[in-house]
């Protein structure tokens, strides 16, 4: 058996240990396929970094009025980032095809582990990410009998 390609930096673990151990399973599978590396940008969130980014646009949810499953304790969302940030002159946030295949190692990974995962890039979990009208790519939850 070979070594595992990727590993989790030190702040990316920290960020993970704050999300409940199903999804942190399914990152550390994802991970270990070798296919992409990617850290974690965001496990649990204060109320203050939720309205934050509300204001900014980045969320959907004001941290007020309702909840993020990020704002949980631990986290049930985790938000991931491909590597490495520019690839082929294009940066990752304006590639939508990276976090796609990113999404698509994690739905296997929930698979493997008979859990169910929704992906902020098709919230309805359809396969057509062109039909919600707020996308956040980097974000991935388990479903309610998951968590």
């Amino acid at each position: 058996m070979q070594p595992q390609k990727y590993r989790f930096g030190p702040r990316s673990a920290e960020k993970l240990n704050s999300v409940i151990p199903q999804l942190q399973a399914i990152c550390h599978r994802a991970l270990a396929y070798g296919v992409m590396d990617f850290s974690v940008i965001e496990g649990q969130r204060s109320i203050k970094r939720q309205q934050k980014l509300f204001a900014e646009g980045k969320s959907a949810i004001d941290g007020i009025s309702a909840k993020s499953k990020h704002n949980e304790t631990p986290s049930l969302a985790v938000d991931l980032l491909p590597h490495p940030h520019t690839l082929n002159g294009v940066n990752v946030w304006a590639d939508k095809q990276r976090f796609c295949v990113l999404s698509g190692l994690m739905q296997a990974a929930a698979a493997e582990l008979n859990l169910t995962l929704r992906w902020g890039g098709d919230w309805d979990g359809d396969g057509n990410n062109a039909d919600s009208n707020f996308h956040d790519l980097p974000h991935f939850e388990l479903t309610g009998a998951d968590q």
